[in-house]
């Protein structure tokens, strides 16, 4: 497997998931002070262990010098995201299946629809 595909260790899962948590609680003030019903996109959001895959992967990213990853390198990235971190299995296959990453992001929404 290539070096770029290969996340840097950086912290524990532990502190990686309270930034994550720290970062939800972001993401959902930022949905209700923009006037958005907590019902309607609760569910929407990503996990915590969603966040944190996702912050490896940008982290990979910007190790890369920025270069956005094709299909074939987000997989191998996100799948040795998981084989690092095996309790991230589970948020990796599902980042995967939905084939995006910023589902819940009102403006990703809006340019969609």
């Amino acid at each position: 497997m290539a070096h770029e595909d290969t996340p840097q260790r950086r912290a524990s899962l532990e502190v990686l998931r309270a930034e994550a948590g720290d970062e939800l609680s972001v993401l959902i003030y930022e949905r209700l002070r923009g006037g958005e019903d907590p019902w309607e996109f609760m569910d929407e959001l990503p996990t915590v262990d969603e966040l944190v895959v996702l912050m490896l992967r940008a982290e990979n990213i910007a190790a890369n010098d920025g270069a956005r990853p094709n299909a074939a390198r987000h997989y191998r990235v996100l799948r040795q995201i998981a084989l690092d971190y095996p309790p991230l299995t589970r948020a990796v296959w599902r980042l995967l299946e939905t084939n995006t990453h910023r589902r819940w992001d009102a403006v990703t929404r809006a340019e969609a629809g």
